[in-house]
């Protein structure tokens, strides 16, 4: 429970992860999220239309080495969660409906970029699609994932 006299207790975890200080009153209750700090995802961009983070590849394997697919589809929802959160605005919220990944090639160190780029931003669902990239700029992965937007229940 949060209060007048209760610092938010995110402010780390939302500075470590790169959220710029005009967002961290939207994200003060909840953070990033648990998985986002485990995987190590960092953001660099953070609006509606484009949001772009990075994660590291280390700790994030599978157990042939490399990075693993999940890891690209939770960084790709991530971002398409957090732009379709954000084109909602206040007293609204985005709830994912669909999300899917193509994996193109792998990686097996280094840091990987998600680009997330709105496709459509409606008054009920919002769009995105997210290329993950090496650090050489060649593409790993492409995700699309669609958010249904809600009104918050009072």
């Amino acid at each position: 429970m949060m209060d007048n006299f209760t610092p938010n207790r995110f402010v780390d975890e939302l500075n470590e992860a790169g959220v710029p200080e005009e967002f961290h009153d939207w994200l003060s209750a909840h953070g990033v999220g648990a998985l986002v700090v485990k995987l190590g995802i960092r953001f660099t961009e953070m609006s509606a239309e484009r949001m772009v983070a990075t994660m590291p590849v280390e700790g994030n394997t599978q157990v042939a080495g490399i990075l693993h697919g999940g890891a690209h589809v939770v960084l790709a929802e991530t971002l398409g969660s957090f732009a379709a959160s954000l084109h909602a605005g206040r007293g609204r919220h985005a709830v994912g409906i669909e999300v899917g990944a193509t994996h193109h090639r792998s990686v097996a160190e280094g840091l990987v970029t998600g680009t997330c780029t709105a496709i459509h931003l409606g008054g009920t669902l919002a769009t995105h699609e997210i290329v993950i990239t090496d650090e050489k700029g060649r593409r790993l992965s492409t995700a699309r994932i669609t958010n249904m937007i809600r009104d918050n229940r009072h």
